[in-house]
């Protein structure tokens, strides 16, 4: 608020009109909403996108508010600005200035989930996959799936799975990302034990940080889990990791080898000498029908692991990750459900066992 008393006051010492001093005032007010949202919100849920847009209320505010996201992330150090950020930022404000243009109605999901799957047999038309090919897979997905993902990665999944819907081995597929920096992994097996775990191992000793993950279970039990990763270890190009992670990926799931932690490795000086205290916080979304795990701690290597592994050992169930780092410091966001997480109790004690794996 205070901050909001001296934009005022700037901007009527420098003779800014009403409405452009009420436009600056209104973004210091609401500096943190836009990024924030895009981070750790889902934007595939209809509702999330309707309360944005609410809060912007028109395209002057909202591109006001973009532009202004775009410069404090990128402003405040070259290593909390990244494509997949950018992307994140983009869908948000696309997706918002479409409802703007509509009326500002929520979108009827199953409008939305028509609209993708017509895009997405265009596409799969497109690259030659033969009519009616997807139904056997997409009889097995629910609305979710269809919500959380995009047309064109609906059409991906579909090429890659048409004809083993029912296969009795893992199916890996990777890709250079779309939109930036970074590689897209699907990964499709019968569901198993401690998966994420060992997703998350394999990806963590392979120098690739999980930038946001969807996690799905089909009608008929196999895992169609989704990752967006980055490289860490500055390698020129992520084209020769792909055929790489199918294949090694696709060899340990297969054995069901258990979850291999990553690699340790050197904890940056400014953590060491100032360290970030962990917080942890469960809580029922708006609905009251997922919970939300919020993790604030240092960055360090192996820390996504442990959040997995102590997720699976309490029995929860991870739909949707949502991964920021801030320079030294993450703030992940996890849906979970499962388990036992109904009892405050138990919530309570999966809160304490991570704060104590957490700690240095």
């Amino acid at each position: 608020m205070l901050g909001a008393v001296d934009a005022q006051e700037f901007c009527e010492s420098h003779g800014l009109s009403a409405d452009e001093t009420e436009l600056v005032v209104w973004i210091v007010l609401n500096h943190l909403v836009m990024s924030g949202v895009a981070q750790k919100k889902d934007l595939s849920d209809p509702d999330v996108l309707a309360s944005f847009a609410s809060i912007v209320k028109d395209e002057r505010h909202l591109s006001a508010l973009y532009l202004f996201s775009v410069a404090d992330i990128r402003g405040t150090s070259p290593k909390v600005w990244n494509t997949w950020k950018g992307q994140l930022l983009k869908d948000l404000f696309n997706q918002t200035q479409r409802l703007l243009l509509s009326g500002g109605q929520a979108p009827v999901k199953q409008g939305m989930i028509q609209e993708k799957q017509e895009e997405a047999l265009r596409l799969l038309r497109y690259f030659a996959v033969p009519e009616m090919a997807e139904k056997t897979l997409w009889n097995e997905l629910d609305t979710v799936y269809f919500l959380r993902h995009s047309a064109e990665e609906i059409a991906w999944h579909a090429r890659a799975l048409h004809y083993r819907s029912d296969s009795p081995k893992p199916v890996v597929k990777a890709r250079l990302n779309q939109h930036g920096d970074g590689i897209e992994v699907m990964v499709y097996t019968q569901d198993q034990r401690d998966l994420f775990a060992r997703l998350v191992g394999f990806f963590g000793r392979s120098g690739y940080n999980i930038m946001d993950a969807k996690i799905h279970t089909t009608r008929h039990g196999y895992a169609l889990d989704s990752f967006m990763l980055l490289d860490v270890t500055g390698r020129d190009s992520d084209r020769s990791m792909i055929s790489y992670i199918e294949h090694e990926l696709s060899d340990r799931l297969t054995k069901e080898n258990p979850p291999e932690a990553p690699a340790s490795g050197r904890i940056s000086r400014q953590v060491k000498h100032f360290p970030i205290e962990p917080q942890v916080t469960i809580q029922a979304d708006e609905k009251g029908v997922y919970f939300v795990l919020s993790v604030s701690a240092a960055d360090r290597p192996g820390l996504l692991y442990i959040v997995a592994t102590t997720l699976t050992a309490h029995q929860a169930n991870l739909h949707t990750a949502k991964i920021v780092t801030l320079g030294e410091r993450v703030e992940d966001t996890f849906l979970i459900t499962g388990g036992d997480l109904g009892e405050s109790s138990s919530r309570i004690k999966l809160e304490t066992e991570l704060l104590e794996r957490l700690k240095f």
